[in-house]
């Protein structure tokens, strides 16, 4: 409760009110972003609590993540992220200029994490991450070289390897303690919103609610009925949000869905919802 000046308490807002808590994820790539809508679902909260020893696949990861942290502080073992990750590997063969690992000269807040196979390093710092695979034999000082798994259709992941590869060499140049990034896209607002709806819906508000909360309740006066575009909008957030909490993060993930990949303008797409 809130203290007024004239000595009444008002309610205080619930916590799916505030939008700057979520500014966070308009950075967010797939597989963060994936993690948002699984940490919200009932039933992996559950699982989490349980620590029942075959729980996690059913959810795409190898090993259960606390829903408790955010895309910022957790780093899920998605069971395709050897696949996905960039490995380091010793070069055998070194050029007489060749760089040599330096884990501390990384860019950013870095987290490791073992898989039961290998080390796992996340590497954040403003606007970017970047995922490395470090293989078993390599040490600091080292040669080294970047690979990637084959697979059928290696041009995708080709250029994802070559955009994340030279974010980290012009970050480790100079690491930026801020970034000035262009306005972010309707689609990355749109996870924010659908966060954001998902959030308020799971609380128990009602449409209006909502809408109020996200959007302010002065245009939701003007333009709330049972036909209104803005009602319709709101609901589609919802529907939206419970739809990749429910099984959609998989794509953005990049792990295969658990049935058949929904149709119309509301498809999921593999980069944003």
């Amino acid at each position: 409760m809130v203290h007024l000046d004239d000595g009444q308490l008002a309610a205080r807002p619930p916590p799916w009110h505030a939008s700057a808590a979520y500014l966070y994820v308009l950075h967010l790539d797939g597989p963060a972003l994936a993690w948002e809508y699984l940490r919200r679902h009932p039933s992996y909260r559950q699982a989490w609590h349980t620590r029942a020893a075959d729980g996690a696949q059913p959810w795409g990861l190898r090993t259960l993540e606390d829903p408790g942290l955010d895309a910022r502080e957790a780093l899920p073992d998605w069971l395709n992220a050897r696949a996905c990750t960039i490995c380091v590997i010793p070069d055998d063969d070194p050029a007489p200029e060749a760089s040599p690992f330096e884990l501390w000269r990384l860019p950013g807040r870095k987290q490791l994490q073992h898989d039961g196979r290998g080390l796992v390093l996340a590497a954040r710092w403003p606007g970017c991450c970047v995922r490395l695979m470090l293989a078993p034999e390599l040490h600091d000082g080292m040669p080294h070289a970047f690979a990637m798994r084959a697979c059928q259709e290696p041009c995708v992941r080709y250029r994802n390897l070559a955009n994340d590869l030279d974010q980290l060499a012009a970050a480790s140049l100079f690491e930026p303690s801020a970034a000035t990034r262009p306005r972010p896209s309707q689609s990355a607002l749109q996870a924010v919103l659908t966060l954001q709806a998902l959030d308020a819906n799971q609380a128990g508000a009602s449409l209006r609610e909502i809408a109020e909360g996200l959007f302010g309740s002065t245009g939701v006066a003007s333009d709330w009925h049972a036909d209104s575009a803005l009602r319709a909008r709101v609901r589609r957030l919802v529907q939206r949000g419970r739809s990749l909490m429910d099984g959609g993060y998989r794509e953005l993930a990049g792990i295969d869905p658990l049935g058949s990949p929904s149709r119309g303008r509301n498809r999921l797409t593999p980069d944003r919802p």
